[in-house]
């Protein structure tokens, strides 16, 4: 039943008069009326949206105006989609499927003006992690620097000058052959900049990923486009606030948190991460998540007593951006292929942090040293008894 159930905005709509729905949205997206709202976005995309039946919202986070600094505006995209072709279709054929439908709604992206845009993890494939079979899998793993997604990527980024965030499997042939999960970070002049890898491995039921690819080592790059400076929180990091942390620390102004999580395990989780994240750490996250039910061919199970089953269960999409100030778009729907245009000023970043001072105010010395003895071979907590 719930599956059913497009989104939550569209619940709204459909029960709340408009007074009410206004004051709805205040108290559960921060939406003020005056510093956030509806972003009016070309008729010629939306109806391209509409030819290739993908959802198409747009949304605006303002800052207020400075007599020093001039707005620094930037318009984010987000895709979420499901797989085009059945998992069990030849492994070119898949790849090919999905570049094409991501360059649809890419197009799309262009006519709106995205400046920034960031696909689902692991776009080109199935997430098929939860078999835990080598074969195919293991196919779909790419060069980062010149692979074929990361080629045709440059081109969409050249094309639309903009910059693309292009989750992939990696394949890295300099270090034997072992797989990675990535994200290649592509300059809207179509270089590559370079990569940042998937920080924190799931272990938990059929998110067991440690069979394909272990923790990265890339650390919390910032990555200094443009457009701003960008930061990549793939999936599992999201549930680790130190890791948000520190790609703030990193001078991140937009962390994005490209995902693939299903309802049963993470839904109620989903719309606080990213948003606290935003609040704590005073930068715009952006969450990301597919959209879809994947079967595969043969039955696993995943150690958690549930009985062999051939699909995760439904991906629930859900896409959205958060600000520093607490606010956030609504979400992209729960069933459907969509592309969020979410406009921001990034001077709000330096606003919400003169205001709320949390930078200013943290403790970094005390955590740094405690952190330390914690992790020393000696560490005893320091618990108070009578």
């Amino acid at each position: 039943m719930a599956e059913e159930i497009e989104s939550l905005e569209r619940l709204l709509e459909d029960h709340l008069p408009a007074d009410k729905l206004a004051e709805a949205r205040r108290i559960i997206y921060g939406q003020d009326g005056k510093n956030s709202g509806p972003l009016d976005l070309p008729e010629a995309a939306r109806a391209l949206a509409k030819e290739g039946n993908f959802e198409l919202v747009g949304y605006s986070i303002s800052a207020k105006p400075e007599q020093l600094r001039p707005p620094r505006i930037v318009r984010i995209g987000l895709v979420q989609n499901q797989i085009v072709l059945p998992t069990s279709a030849p492994v070119k054929d898949q790849v090919a499927a999905l570049h094409n439908r991501i360059g649809e709604i890419v197009e799309a992206a262009g006519q709106c003006g995205v400046n920034v845009i960031c696909f689902q993890e692991a776009w080109t494939m199935p997430f098929a992690f939860c078999t835990r079979e080598k074969v195919p899998w293991c196919e779909f793993a790419e060069s980062a620097e010149d692979g074929p997604t990361t080629k045709y990527c440059q081109e969409l980024a050249k094309r639309h000058n903009m910059v693309v965030l292009s989750p992939i499997l990696e394949r890295d042939s300099i270090h034997s052959d072992i797989l990675w999960n990535t994200t290649v970070v592509i300059s809207n002049s179509g270089a590559v900049m370079g990569k940042s890898r998937k920080n924190h491995i799931p272990r938990i039921g059929d998110f067991n990923e440690s069979t394909y690819y272990m923790e990265g080592n890339t650390g919390h790059r910032v990555f200094e486009t443009q457009f701003g400076r960008i930061g990549i929180n793939i999936c599992y990091g999201r549930h680790h606030p130190l890791n948000w942390f520190m790609y703030g620390l990193n001078g991140a102004e937009i962390v994005f948190n490209p995902s693939a999580t299903v309802g049963a395990l993470s839904e109620p989780m989903w719309p606080l991460e990213a948003r606290t994240a935003a609040i704590a750490n005073t930068y715009f996250t952006a969450a990301i998540n597919r959209v879809g039910t994947e079967t595969f061919e043969n039955e696993f199970t995943s150690g958690d007593g549930k009985k062999a089953h051939k699909d995760f269960g439904a991906f629930y999409g859900s896409s959205y951006v958060a600000a520093p100030d607490g606010s956030r778009t609504r979400g992209l729907s729960r069933t459907r292929d969509g592309l969020l245009v979410a406009e921001v000023d990034l001077n709000l970043v330096r606003q919400i942090r003169d205001r709320w001072s949390f930078q200013m105010t943290g403790r970094y010395d005390m955590y740094a040293k405690e952190l330390a003895e914690a992790v020393s071979g000696n560490f005893k907590p320091n618990i108070v008894k009578e």
